[in-house]
């Protein structure tokens, strides 16, 4: 009777389709981990958190932006960045604790959403289309380079500044 139920089960998890991936819910992901220092909407709060609606789909248009973005979730950043023409001093902690998955619905996300200036970068540059999405296995094979420190990831952004990758 019981391997009756677990067959019955089974099959219904086949009709069902695959489980979706803890990465659909990018937003919600968003919302546990990132909403308290980037806000709704990742809108940042100006001199103190980053803005990131309008800028993450311009840097992972570029492979090394999207292995930087990796980077950043993964080890985290330490120093200053220029966001919008401020000045951020801080620290970004690592969330290396979050699956593969979960780094790439996070990312996934927050790259799908625009600017409050209608998607234009600052500067009034138009925005460079949407990336493709990122997925488990980019994570995982971004993760599987050489573990960096905080400052390691923030000399990664420079060399992305100085390459006009990230502006």
């Amino acid at each position: 009777m019981l391997r009756a139920l677990l067959f019955v089960v089974g099959l219904a998890a086949v009709a069902a389709g695959p489980m979706p991936s803890r990465a659909a819910d990018g937003s919600g992901l968003f919302t546990q981990n990132c909403l308290m220092c980037h806000q709704a909407g990742a809108v940042g709060l100006p001199g103190q958190f980053p803005r990131l609606a309008g800028r993450i789909a311009a840097i992972s248009s570029q492979p090394k932006g999207r292995a930087y973005l990796i980077d950043v979730l993964t080890y985290g950043m330490a120093g200053k960045i220029t966001v919008d023409d401020e000045s951020i001093v801080g620290l970004m902690p690592p969330f290396a604790q979050l699956s593969n998955d979960d780094v790439a619905g996070v990312l996934s996300y927050v790259q799908s959403l625009q600017s409050q200036q209608g998607g234009e970068l600052p500067g009034g540059e138009p925005p460079r289309g949407t990336p493709s999405a990122f997925t488990a296995e980019e994570v995982q094979a971004g993760r599987a380079n050489t573990v960096k420190t905080a400052t390691d990831v923030r000399a990664e952004r420079q060399s992305l500044e100085d390459a006009k990758i990230i502006k």
